[in-house]
């Protein structure tokens, strides 16, 4: 179970230590290493709520986010991405931030550091509203009663997500940024961002459930249907569109995550190649993990992970947003998430074995297993 889950990022360790022991010798191979274990810490958070989202995709779309889906993270949000912040800021094309990235290391970490203040508002904003919607959502279980309960209470009012979050970037662009219009825009984006691309993914699966309903009602209307009849369903077609909306809010989950690993990085090294490789086989080993939260139904065994996850992201965000005017540390970042999610592991353990040893009422084993061998 565990080769077969965390093969490809074995693999990927390996070639990427040697690349970086090729490429820069001792050091470049020990910078590597910290900076995947940087962007684990970081992320694991993210993992968590990518298997929440990932066990409702069908296998089509599973399959598509375990593959094209880490491409994208590995190689267009570690290596591209930057580039592009780096060309748009400076105006200048690929090619030429390219050069910039490797022979004018101090520039390049100047440029990207400029640019962080709309980086860290986008991001910040985007997870900041993950995190209201999860906590103003009234759910049977409740890890901090004490504190969910209350906030469950008042998140009845309509929109106080969007209230709450578009009141902190106000004020965090008015007290801490050099250039608060700016901010405002990025922090703004990232909100309409999440309420587009979560909107649309609940559209969507609300129109799937439908169709579902129907097909259970008109079953024998549906046996009679002429046989040659070819083209999916309006079921397959919701289901399509549903999967592809959720993948998307996959990608730019993952990339919030990966602005704050990004910037961190560059306190460890400037030298693109360097942090591409480092924070590539960390994102291997996110997506790995999240097979096997899905593979073994931990989020259902252990049912305060997923809300130590959330809270790791209200931290996350916060801390974003307080970097637009001040540094904090990534030992602080990531120490808060582990923290957090730590915290609610053990949590879950303890009301496991409160409740017999099974809190969701069925075989611990019971996870959902993904529907592609390969991945």
């Amino acid at each position: 179970m565990i080769l077969r889950t965390f093969g490809w990022s074995f693999g990927i360790t390996a070639l990427g230590l040697v690349a970086a022991f090729f490429y820069d010798g001792p050091t470049g191979l020990a910078l590597v290493a910290v900076l995947a274990i940087l962007e684990i810490s970081l992320s694991f958070d993210n993992a968590v709520v990518n298997a929440k989202v990932l066990d409702r995709m069908s296998p089509f779309w599973q399959k598509i986010f375990l593959t094209v889906g880490i491409a994208i993270a590995v190689f267009g949000m570690r290596l591209v991405f930057p580039l592009l912040i780096v060309g748009i800021t400076a105006k200048l094309g690929p090619v030429e931030a390219f050069d910039l990235a490797l022979n004018d290391q101090h520039r390049y970490h100047e440029l990207m550091n400029g640019a962080y203040p709309m980086i860290a508002a986008f991001g910040g904003m985007f997870l900041m509203m993950l995190f209201l919607n999860f906590v103003f959502e009234e759910r049977a279980e409740k890890w901090l009663p004490w504190l969910e309960k209350p906030l469950a209470r008042i998140g009845r009012l309509d929109q106080l997500a969007v209230v709450v979050a578009g009141g902190s970037l106000a004020l965090v662009a008015w007290l801490t940024a050099e250039n608060p219009g700016n901010v405002m825009i990025a922090g703004v984006l990232g909100m309409v961002t999440y309420i587009l691309v979560n909107g649309l993914g609940e559209l969507f699966s609300e129109a799937g459930d439908d169709d579902e309903d129907e097909d259970g009602a008109d079953e024998d209307e549906e046996r009679e249907a002429p046989a040659g009849r070819s083209g999916p369903s309006s079921l397959a077609l919701a289901t399509g569109k549903a999967g592809f909306f959720l993948f998307l809010y996959l990608e730019v989950l993952d990339a919030s995550f990966s602005f704050d690993g990004v910037i961190g990085a560059f306190a460890i090294s400037t030298d693109p190649i360097v942090i591409a490789l480092g924070l590539g086989i960390g994102a291997m080993y996110i997506r790995s993990l999240t097979v096997f939260l899905v593979r073994k139904g931990t989020l259902h065994e252990y049912v305060y992970l997923e809300h130590g996850a959330h809270w790791a992201i209200g931290a996350l965000a916060t801390c974003m947003l307080i970097s637009i005017g001040h540094h904090v540390p990534e030992w602080i970042t990531g120490g808060l998430g582990a923290g957090l999610i730590i915290a609610a592991f053990a949590s879950s353990v303890i009301r496991n074995r409160g409740a017999g040893g099974d809190a969701s009422g069925s075989p611990s084993g019971g996870g959902k297993q993904l529907h592609s061998s390969n991945v």
